[in-house]
């Protein structure tokens, strides 16, 4: 017998993108008593970081507080959870709450596992590394890029799921189109890691892509993953997946990006696919309910739908997971709404243009905006990464209304 000290209709676990998202939809169908668990001051627009650590916007700017977001008409429990169990419909949370629900929204977010690649942890503390995948060390990555004008520097992506999976290009072409302008591109060696054997998985984007990394001389190492960092002595074991061969890069600096996973203690949980090492919440990829208990929905970085983690994939999930969460509360013989993989990634070219690809579970293209052929880097595009896409979320997304 599981002892509840609350109980709700809804809760929802993790007050971030979708988080936000789904409660004020869920709060615009007539649904009043809801539950956010999450202990956040900060609420961060999160794909505004590759452009601080570019050098071509504020941290500032990527931030506001975590009170402005939350709707007004839900319970907001600033703890963390701790536990879920499914059978006993109940979270448990760092306050020692024990939370009752009727039905459940998981998505408190992805982990950042920096312990997992041997000196990683310890490099990202290092003067010569950096990673735009934290607020804090965003701005730093500038300070790395600014004033280099010979050497090598180095940028990893590693195998598996991660957030914004454009990220890691877009730090080598953002710092390469400023090593160009500063006329000290040809003196600067770049090396990119990707795990995949091409650019990026739907052709006609990463065709584009071959002729950004060829003007910009960029040496990509495909089918390839960083396993071990020697942050004092500045170098990077990287090794070939196909042939098994590693090689050791010396740099003189280095963007990293870690492995990625579901929380712990969500993998911890019967939520979780047990055969998932990464331990994502087990859902099904169209309508977003767990595999196992129907009362449980998940999306955002923690599902585990085979789309891309991003926040455009979250603006397409959430109005799905609140239509499919009302129906499931009037216990509706079946769900009403469908997610079809539609994912957007925002690819920085340069300084001053974008490349906006967008797909869905096919893998192909799935254009959103008419007349304009964003299977190629423009100009108007890298404005709405600046501008257009935050006034979006901050404005519209969060607000249910977009």
């Amino acid at each position: 017998m599981v002892f509840v000290t609350d109980h709700h209709q809804v809760v929802i676990v993790g007050g971030g993108t979708a988080g936000i998202s789904v409660a004020v939809r869920l709060l615009h169908a007539g649904v009043r008593d809801i539950a956010l668990v999450d202990p956040a001051d900060t609420h961060y627009y999160q794909p505004l970081w590759t452009l601080v650590g570019g050098g071509r916007a504020p941290a500032a700017a990527s931030e506001r507080p975590q009170s402005s977001v939350v709707p007004k008409g839900i319970a907001w429990i600033r703890e963390r959870a701790e536990h879920v169990d499914p059978d006993n419909q109940a979270v448990s949370t760092s306050g020692g709450r024990t939370i009752g629900y009727d039905t459940l929204v998981v998505c408190p977010g992805i982990q950042l596992d920096w312990g997992k690649v041997p000196g990683m942890a310890e490099a990202i503390t290092a003067p010569h590394t950096s990673s735009t995948y934290r607020y804090d060390l965003a701005p730093r990555t500038w300070d790395l890029i600014r004033p280099m004008r010979s050497g090598t520097a180095v940028f990893t992506m590693p195998a598996g799921a991660i957030k914004c999976g454009g990220a890691p290009q877009k730090m080598a072409y953002l710092a390469a189109d400023h090593w160009r302008e500063q006329g000290v591109l040809n003196d600067i060696r770049i090396v990119l890691v990707l795990p995949t054997p091409g650019m990026f998985g739907v052709p006609v984007f990463a065709q584009e892509l071959e002729r950004v990394v060829a003007r910009y001389n960029i040496e990509v190492r495909h089918n390839s993953e960083l396993v071990e960092v020697d942050p004092d002595g500045r170098s990077a074991i990287v090794v070939d997946h196909n042939s098994g061969t590693k090689d050791t890069i010396p740099f003189d600096m280095m963007h990293l990006v870690p492995p990625q996973s579901a929380p712990d203690w969500l993998k911890d949980t019967s939520l979780a696919n047990p055969a998932d090492p990464a331990g994502y919440v087990d859902i099904n990829k169209h309508t977003m309910q767990h595999v196992r208990y129907p009362n449980v929905f998940a999306l955002g970085d923690a599902g585990s739908s085979p789309n891309s983690k991003t926040g455009a994939a979250i603006r397409k999930q959430a109005p799905v997971v609140a239509r499919n969460v009302v129906a499931s509360l009037k216990r509706a013989d079946s769900l009403p709404a469908s997610y079809d993989g539609y994912s957007s990634c925002p690819i920085t070219t340069s300084r001053h243009t974008m490349l906006l690809a967008e797909f869905d579970y096919t893998m192909q293209p799935r254009p959103s905006l008419p007349l304009i052929n964003t299977t190629q880097e423009r100009r108007d595009m890298w404005y709405l990464k600046r501008y257009g896409l935050p006034f979006l979320y901050w404005n519209l997304m969060l607000r249910g209304r977009a």
